[in-house]
């Protein structure tokens, strides 16, 4: 009997243990969550891939901006002609003749008037532009809300898996103290058979734990760019909103898909005016310059002109009247997509927002649940050790412990997960504002760059290559 009870307190100590170890803070140098955010948004692909798409966007002002600008360009000819011929001149005799003629002109021409149109090309490219950006501020949040799923998956499983190796450990102790209390007559074949199901049962869970850490493994792989070592414990996350009239108001006013539909109308109600103004006539002023020379003779010429042309569509059969109501139909929907996406926001931040309430309500009573499951698990085998409980109570006892547990280590993870989502949700998910140690990406710098429209062999021109060579690099 002193036996079995010295066998009893070694099962309680290592559950005590393993649990402390559990549930405590790790003190060793490990990642932190802030450290997976900032490695994702260094290393993500999808960020790059949209910063480059941004990067176009930019260019299509520069596009927009040269319609305002002249157009020079020049030509040059070179020509050899062999004639032979007869006439009266020559008496009808055959006269052949050859002359090597060259010419180079110069042309320019520039849009004095065009109702607008190339202005509202500007307008709507740089609309374009703020509309990308907002895109990308919400790949970004996407990208840093990954990373952090995956690191709290990561969490979530390890401590499972941590669990659930306590408990095959508890369980062996408790199938060795039935076969101990089986072959002194204490308990029946019965009770030995419960405890190896029970053991088998928790092999398995132990496997199937293990099997969620691995895919856990491999998702923060993806998200994060590097493989998970040891990660610490992550703080609850502070001063969110704790009502949902706040939490919108706050989205609807920085969420970035809130900002980029905004800047869709404006570019739909810019489109509508571009239509209307492809119905005026257009003006422009055209020059040239050109020089003529035939070799080996006298024979030259120089040429100028200077016009002005101008030109309006009539009739293009229906055409540009089509086009005028499909701008606006398309400013239509818009408009209506403005309040989808308004919706859409105030639904996700109620979602997130009714699930951070719920993980801190389950944290509170998993607490609960813990302690009074201890003291019963303590009990339940001190009273077994006396005969008056069974081998199946004990087991129960075991699970209730190991249940209550798991609950709140998935209440906690809960927590965490909502409260990120809802900083998501509300457009604060940000590098910036997360003031992660990261080198920021200005998407203006390369805007700066190209909104005039630089030449290539422009100083402007050259710098810009010089630039994009490093983000190749990079």
């Amino acid at each position: 009997m002193s036996r079995q009870k010295n066998r009893l307190k070694i099962a309680v100590a290592a559950l005590a243990v393993t649990a402390s170890t559990v549930l405590a803070p790790v003190k060793v140098t490990a990642e932190t969550l802030a450290d997976a955010m900032a490695a994702a948004y260094k290393h993500s692909g999808l960020l790059e891939q949209n910063r480059a798409l941004l990067r176009a966007a930019d260019e299509n002002v520069a596009q927009a901006m040269s319609a305002l600008r002249p157009i020079v360009g020049w030509s040059a000819d070179l020509s050899r002609t062999y004639s032979i011929g007869a006439s009266a001149s020559t008496g009808f005799a055959e006269v052949s003749s050859q002359s090597t003629a060259a010419s180079i002109n110069l042309t320019t021409q520039i849009v004095l008037f065009d109702g607008g149109q190339s202005a509202l090309g500007v307008e709507i490219a740089k609309e374009s532009v703020l509309a990308t950006r907002e895109g990308l501020t919400a790949v970004e949040q996407q990208v840093l809300l990954r990373a952090a799923v995956a690191y709290l998956n990561v969490r979530r499983t390890s401590e499972f898996v941590a669990l659930r190796q306590s408990n095959l450990r508890l369980i062996t102790q408790e199938l060795r103290a039935a076969q101990d209390r089986f072959e002194v007559g204490e308990v029946t074949r019965t009770d030995v058979s419960l405890a190896e199901a029970r053991l088998a049962a928790a092999k398995s869970g132990l496997a199937a734990a293990q099997g969620d850490l691995a895919q856990a493994q491999l998702e923060y792989l993806a998200a994060v760019g590097h493989k998970p070592g040891a990660l610490t414990p992550s703080g609850a996350l502070r001063n969110l909103p704790r009502s949902l009239d706040a939490a919108a108001a706050a989205a609807l006013r920085t969420h970035p898909s809130m900002a980029q539909a905004r800047r869709q109308v404006t570019i739909a109600e810019l489109r509508v005016r571009l239509a209307d103004a492809a119905l005026s006539p257009s003006v422009s002023l055209n020059g040239s310059l050109g020089l003529s020379d035939t070799l080996n003779t006298a024979a030259h010429g120089r040429s100028a002109t200077v016009g002005i042309g101008a030109s309006q569509t009539i009739y293009a059969g229906g055409r540009l009247s089509s086009l005028q109501r499909q701008a606006m139909q398309n400013r239509d929907a818009d408009r209506a997509n403005l309040h989808v996406v308004s919706h859409n926001i105030r639904q996700n931040v109620g979602n997130a927002l009714a699930t951070l309430q719920v993980a801190q309500a389950s944290i509170q009573a998993s607490q609960q649940q813990v302690r009074a499951a201890q003291v019963a698990f303590r009990g339940v085998r001190e009273e077994a050790t006396l005969g008056a409980r069974t081998t199946l109570d004990v087991l129960n006892a075991e699970q209730e412990l190991l249940d209550a547990r798991a609950n709140l280590i998935s209440a906690q993870v809960d927590e965490l997960s909502a409260g990120y989502n809802l900083l998501a949700a509300m457009g604060e998910l940000t590098a910036q504002k997360l003031k992660l140690k990261v080198r920021i990406y200005d998407p203006a710098g390369y805007y700066n760059l190209v909104k005039d429209a630089p030449a290539g062999r422009s100083e402007q021109g050259q710098k810009l290559d010089r630039v994009l060579r490093r983000i190749g690099k990079e």
